[in-house]
């Protein structure tokens, strides 16, 4: 990040950013020519433009907002990991509550259901009531799920203890995306969306813990207990942490104008009041105390319409760019979290691997290699899209972090003709390995920078968008996973997971070139539409789509 130039606001000690960056006509591009006194990043100005007011959250210190981002990456991690950790206790479960294996399964499937619509509610519930109060309660009733998880004794009562829990930590996937979204700049966001991704990805390890729990001769429900411990003991640290980060920032235009017409009026009025009176400076407010920010009630959004959002965001499946964030997740939560997870235990402790249960979530090592991986490139889109910005006399176009994307956009369907392959002919078991490696790896990159170029391209009202992108990706997964050890069965591994699953993740990949070539034409028609109408007028936050 570039040094900051010189400003005179002060806080508290702390010096106030500024900026005049500002949005073009067509959302998603953005002027970022620096003006005399602007801060800059990569020698571009800021944007959003932040407040003078060291409570916007795009005024807070790096520590303050780095924390905030652990805490929710922490969270999207354990409701992530107990989300699939089960997956080796399939055949355990089947056993003990005398079900098939596929009954077994649904126990992932219909929770993986729960946590993608729980934010049907939870979602519109923080842009109501507030990011804060929303999470506590949702680590509250996560907790309170897997709880009931380690004590029930019948495949009901584990079912219902599941889509609980799940239904109260499906905020988990929404809330970090939001609050980069509230307290990071646009130069910022790709690669803390990276680090939230990094987490998020790290959850498919769940199995791993679960089987390690029982090759040291414990239950089953040793997994959930240890999930609640650290549930617990993340709800302490995001009560201390987690201040409330929703701020609604003045448009830098409706003060400009503001200003201008206030200044036409004077002039109208009194030329000689223009020379005598100095312009008013603008009062600073003062940072709320530690104390104050604890407080997790009095946020009420009078203008926010609770069902009005829940069915305004079923909209949002018409935007291109959002639909193509919804299909790479679902497709690649399909994959990876339950494809991959049903079936290498299956395959991997029958002839001729003959491997012990006990052992059958090593598949997540394969998980975890991919990611770790990927993430030294993190940073990639954020230094691209600034390399072209600078190329282009400062204008940011939101396609300009694509390129990235190209190099990874054929090695995820190559991984699943691998794993496909291995588990029909009875390959050697690093051939499934190098099948995961190479899908995952390939993920990293379309869940971190899809996800961010969605973002900078429309204007939205973010709880919406990411209401129906978790609706969407969660829907998509479960469809992929249901009944998927009947297809296998009936089909064959090889014309199921490297036929169809990998024309289907080939065809999403492929729509990474459209969005390059097209991207921008894409942006402009969206923007003349009825529905992108209909979206801005439902915007709250200014400028920090």
């Amino acid at each position: 990040m570039g040094a900051p130039e010189p400003a005179t606001a002060i806080s508290g000690g702390r010096r106030l950013v500024h900026s005049h960056a500002k949005e073009c006509d067509i959302p998603g591009t953005v002027d970022l020519s620096v003006r005399e006194g602007d801060d800059t990043a990569y020698g571009q100005a800021l944007y959003p433009v932040p407040a003078e007011d060291p409570n916007d959250p795009l005024q807070w210190s790096p520590m303050r907002k780095t924390l905030i981002l652990v805490v929710c990456s922490l969270y999207s991690f354990l409701s992530n990991s107990a989300l699939l950790g089960p997956s080796v206790y399939i055949g355990i479960f089947a056993a003990e509550f005398n079900t098939s294996f596929t009954e077994a399964s649904n126990l992932i499937s219909y929770a993986n259901l729960a946590f993608g619509f729980g934010s049907l509610l939870l979602v519109p519930s923080y842009h109501k009531f507030g990011r804060r109060p929303v999470m506590l309660g949702s680590l509250i009733l996560y907790c309170g799920g897997l709880l009931a998880c380690s004590q029930v004794k019948t495949y009901s009562g584990l079912m219902a203890a599941r889509v609980v829990h799940c239904f109260g930590a499906s905020v988990c996937e929404a809330l970090p995306v939001q609050l980069v979204n509230d307290i990071f700049f646009l130069h910022e966001r790709g690669k803390r969306l990276g680090y939230y991704t990094v987490c998020l990805c790290f959850g498919a390890t769940g199995p791993l813990f679960a089987g390690y729990m029982l090759n040291g001769g414990h239950s089953w429900r040793l997994f959930f207990w240890v999930e609640f411990a650290f549930g617990a003991a993340l709800f302490i640290l995001a009560f201390f942490v987690v201040e409330e980060t929703l701020y609604h920032r003045k448009s830098p235009v409706d003060s400009s104008s503001s200003k201008r017409q206030s200044s036409e009026n004077s002039e109208e009025k009194s030329v000689a009041v223009e020379n005598t009176t100095p312009e008013p400076e603008a009062v600073i407010p003062p940072r709320k105390t530690f104390v104050q920010s604890l407080k997790f009630w009095g946020v009420y959004e009078k203008d926010a319409d609770f069902f009005m959002m829940i069915a305004r965001s079923f909209t949002y499946f018409l935007v291109p760019h959002v639909l193509w964030v919804i299909t790479t997740y679902g497709i690649y939560i399909g994959l990876g979290a339950l494809t991959f997870n049903y079936i290498f235990p299956i395959k991997i402790t029958a002839p001729p691997y003959n491997w012990s249960q006990l052992d059958s979530g090593l598949i997540a090592v394969a998980s975890f290699l991919g990611y770790l991986l990927a993430i030294p490139f993190t940073p990639s889109s954020d230094r691209l899209a600034a390399r072209l910005t600078r190329k282009n006399n400062g204008i940011r176009e939101a396609e300009m972090r694509l390129g990235v994307m190209l190099p990874v956009m054929l090695l995820a369907p190559a991984g699943l003709i691998v794993f496909g392959f291995a588990a029909e002919r009875d390959l050697h078991w690093v051939a499934y390995f190098a099948g995961v490696v190479m899908c995952n790896f390939c993920s990293y990159f379309y869940f971190t920078f899809t996800l961010a170029y969605a973002i900078d391209s429309y204007t939205s009202n973010i709880s919406e968008m990411l209401i129906a992108m978790n609706l969407g990706k969660q829907a998509i997964s479960f469809g992929m996973g249901l009944d998927l050890l009947d297809w296998v069965t009936q089909h064959g591994y090889a014309v199921m997971i490297a036929g169809v699953f990998g024309a289907i993740l080939l065809t999403n990949n492929l729509a990474l070139v459209v969005f390059m070539l097209y991207g921008k034409r894409i942006r402009a028609f969206m923007s003349t539409t009825w529905l992108a109408r209909v979206h801005r007028e439902s915007v709250r936050e200014v400028a920090t789509h």
